[in-house]
C-alpha cells in the first residue's frame, strides 16, 4: 500500500466521517473542541529527517514528509523547541525566542511547514520554554554583568552579602539550584541545568515579554502551546529551608504556587482568548484538585492537564503491574469525567520507548504488543499524544556504558549517583532501560544507510534494527504496526464515542485482560486488551450481542461462546455493542 493510495483514501471517507459525527451529536450535548477530538503527534525535530546532510533533522525534512503525517490520521503536531540555543539541553535552553536555530532552517521554512500542515488539516502546537532561558540569552548576559541592568529582575538573584542562599534542589545539577557569578557578586536560581537560569515570573514586565513572544508565534499560525516545566514558574526564593529528603516531593514544594494561577489567568486574557489557541502545561501538580484548578473551563487558565503518573509506573526494568495500570488510568478518567480534560500518553521525548516500557519488544511480540498499546491510547477518553516512531514500534537503543550518553540529564544523574556511592552497575542497568536518549534516536524511514534519516553522520546513533522496523517496509504490510495505527486514528476520527463516551472498567481483578466500555448515547464499544504474552480468557456478559469487530490485531475472533472471550497474547480488539 503506497503513500499516494493511502492519501487518496482520505478524501473518500472525510465526508462520511463528518456526516456520522453530526448524527452522533444531534441529541447529545457535548462541549466539542478540536483539541479534545484530535490526536497529537510529537516530533523531536533534530531526529525526524535531515535534508542537508549535517546529521540533524530540519524543517525541510518535515516538509518532505507532510503527506506521511497526513496519512497517519493525526490532527495536530507538537514539536520540541527549535529556537536559537546553545543546545546544552537540546533546545530547552533558549537564547532567542523569536529566531530559528539555523540547523533547522529559516523562518520561511517554518512558515512553509506550518502552511503545509494546515492545508492537510493538521494544526501546530509550539513547545514554549519560559520557566527558564539560556544563560546566553541577552537578558541574562546583561543581568549578570550589572545589578542596574534593565533585565536584572527578569531572573532570581541572591546577593552574596546576604551569605550563601539556602539549599534548593536542582533537577539537573547535583550541587543544587543556586550558582554564583562573580561579575555582580551574587547567585542566580536554576531549577534545571546551571546554563538554564529561571525567569522571574513575579516581574510583570517579564510576563509581558512572554505574552508578546506567544503572540508573535500565534500570528505565524501556531494553534496551541505546550508550556514546558510551567508548574515551576512561580517561585519563592526566600523559603528558608526544606525538610531533609524533600527532593522526592519536589513538586509539592516548588510546583503550582498560588500566584501561578494569577499568571495563567492573565495569559488566558492576553493570548489564549484573543488568538483562539489552547495550552497544555507540562505537569499537573500533586493532586486532582491541582489539575482541575489548571484546566477546568470556568477557571480560564489552561485547557489540558498533562500529568506523569502514567509514565512513572515503569521507571525501572522491574516493570509494572497491570492492576496498577488499570487503577491509575481509571482513577484519572473518573476524576475528569464531568469537568476538565486530560492528555493520554505513554511516551514522549523525556521517556524511553513505549514498547520497551509497557509492552514486549522481543521480535516475537513487538508488532502485536505495540498495536495493543496504540489501540489502548487511541480508545481512551482524553486527548491521545503519540510520539514519533511509536506508530512503527521503534525500540530502545542499547547503551550499557556512560560514554555513549550525551544527555545532560543522564550525565547529571550519573555524577550524583557516583558521588552518593550507589551501585553503578545497577544504576547503568536502570539508565539503559529508562533514559530519555532512547526516545531520541533518528526516525527509521527505510532500510538504506542511517535508516534514510540523513546522508551524513547522524547526531545520535541509529537503532540497528532499522532494517526490520521502518516506514517503507511497514507501508506495504497491511498487518504492520503503522497500518494498524492508521486504522485506529480513522476509527477515532469517525466515532465520537471514543472521544467523549463514558468509560467503564470491566474485569478489574483480571491479571491479564484490560477490558472497558465506551458509551455515548446509543453508540457503544467494548475494548478488549490482553496485556500478557500468554492466551487469556474470561466470562464477560458485555460480550453478548456484539455487532461488529472494528479492530483486531489477530485473525482469530475473541468471542468463543455467548459471553466467553479468549484472547491471544497481546491481542487487541474493539467491538461495536448493541
Amino acid at each position: 500500500m503506497n503513500r499516494i493510495f493511502i492519501i487518496s483514501l482520505l478524501g473518500i471517507f472525510l465526508t462520511a466521517c463528518s456526516e456520522k459525527v453530526e448524527k452522533q451529536t444531534a441529541e447529545i450535548q457535548i462541549d466539542r473542541q478540536w483539541w479534545k477530538e484530535g490526536t497529537l503527534y510529537q516530533i523531536y525535530p533534530q531526529s525526524f529527517k535531515d535534508t542537508d546532510g549535517d546529521g540533524f533533522g530540519d524543517f525541510r525534512g518535515i516538509i518532505d514528509e507532510l503527506d506521511y503525517l497526513q496519512s497517519l490520521g493525526i490532527t495536530a503536531v507538537w514539536m520540541n523547541p527549535f529556537f536559537e540555543s546553545p543546545m546544552v539541553d537540546n533546545g530547552y535552553d533558549v537564547s532567542n525566542y523569536r529566531a530559528i536555530n539555523p540547523r533547522y532552517g529559516t523562518m520561511e521554512d517554518f512558515e512553509e511547514m506550518v502552511k503545509g500542515m494546515k492545508e492537510r488539516g493538521i494544526r501546530f502546537v509550539l513547545d514554549v520554554v519560559v520557566n527558564h532561558s539560556s544563560d546566553q540569552h541577552e537578558w541574562f548576559q546583561s543581568a549578570k554583568n550589572s545589578r542596574n541592568s534593565e533585565y536584572r529582575d527578569y531572573y532570581h538573584w541572591w546577593p552574596a552579602e546576604k551569605g550563601e542562599p539556602p539549599y534548593r534542589y536542582s533537577l539537573f545539577d547535583p550541587e543544587g539550584g543556586w550558582d554564583y557569578v562573580k561579575e555582580t557578586d551574587s547567585y542566580y536560581l536554576h531549577t534545571f541545568a546551571e546554563q538554564q537560569p529561571d525567569l522571574n515570573w513575579e516581574n510583570p514586565k517579564l510576563r509581558q515579554e512572554v505574552y508578546d513572544i506567544m503572540k508573535f508565534w500565534a500570528e505565524k499560525g501556531v494553534d496551541g502551546f505546550r508550556m514546558d516545566a510551567f508548574q515551576f514558574a512561580s517561585k519563592d526564593i526566600t523559603y528558608p529551608e526544606f525538610p531533609e529528603g524533600y527532593e522526592s516531593e519536589f513538586i509539592k514544594y516548588h510546583g503550582l504556587r498560588p500566584a501561578l494561577h494569577d499568571y495563567l489567568k492573565e495569559m488566558y486574557l492576553e493570548v489564549m482568548e484573543p488568538y483562539n489557541v489552547f495550552a497544555v502545561a507540562e505537569g499537573a501538580g500533586s493532586t486532582f484538585q491541582d489539575a482541575h484548578d489548571l484546566v477546568d473551563a470556568d477557571r480560564k487558565e489552561l485547557q489540558v492537564a498533562y500529568h506523569f503518573e502514567y509514565v512513572d509506573m515503569s521507571r525501572t526494568p522491574a516493570g509494572y503491574e497491570l492492576s496498577d495500570f488499570k487503577e491509575v488510568f481509571s482513577r484519572w478518567d473518573s476524576a475528569f469525567a464531568e469537568k476538565g480534560w486530560i492528555a493520554v500518553f505513554l511516551s514522549n521525548h523525556d521517556n524511553a520507548r513505549l514498547v520497551d516500557r509497557f509492552g514486549n519488544s522481543s521480535p516475537e511480540f513487538r508488532r502485536v504488543t505495540t498495536q495493543l498499546l496504540n489501540t489502548f491510547l487511541l480508545s481512551m477518553r482524553g486527548t491521545p499524544y503519540t510520539y514519533y516512531g511509536d506508530e512503527l514500534g521503534m525500540t530502545n537503543l542499547d547503551m550499557p556504558t556512560i560514554e555513549e550518553y550525551v544527555d545532560i540529564d543522564a550525565l547529571g544523574k550519573y555524577k550524583a549517583a557516583k558521588a552518593a556511592g550507589q551501585d553503578m552497575e545497577e544504576f547503568m542497568e536502570v539508565l539503559n532501560y529508562s533514559s530519555r536518549e532512547n526516545a531520541r534516536t533518528p526516525m527509521q524511514w527505510n532500510d538504506s544507510e542511517n535508516a534514510g534519516f540523513t546522508t551524513g553522520t547522524p547526531w545520535k546513533r541509529v537503532n540497528p534494527n532499522y532494517k526490520e522496523i521502518n516506514v517503507e517496509q511497514q507501508n506495504s504490510d497491511p498487518n504492520s504496526v503503522l497500518n494498524h495505527f492508521r486504522k485506529m486514528t480513522k476509527l477515532r476520527n469517525e466515532n465520537l464515542v471514543l472521544v467523549y463516551g463514558d468509560y467503564e472498567l470491566l474485569l478489574p481483578d483480571h491479571e491479564q485482560i484490560y477490558a472497558y466500555t465506551r458509551i455515548l448515547g446509543e453508540d457503544k464499544m467494548l475494548v478488549l486488551l490482553n496485556f500478557s504474552d500468554k492466551p487469556a480468557e474470561a466470562t464477560l456478559p458485555e460480550a453478548q450481542g456484539l455487532i461488529e469487530i472494528f479492530i483486531n490485531n489477530y485473525d482469530s475472533s475473541p468471542i468463543k461462546a455467548e459471553s466467553k472471550i479468549v484472547l491471544e497474547p497481546y491481542q487487541a480488539v474493539i467491538v461495536k455493542m448493541n
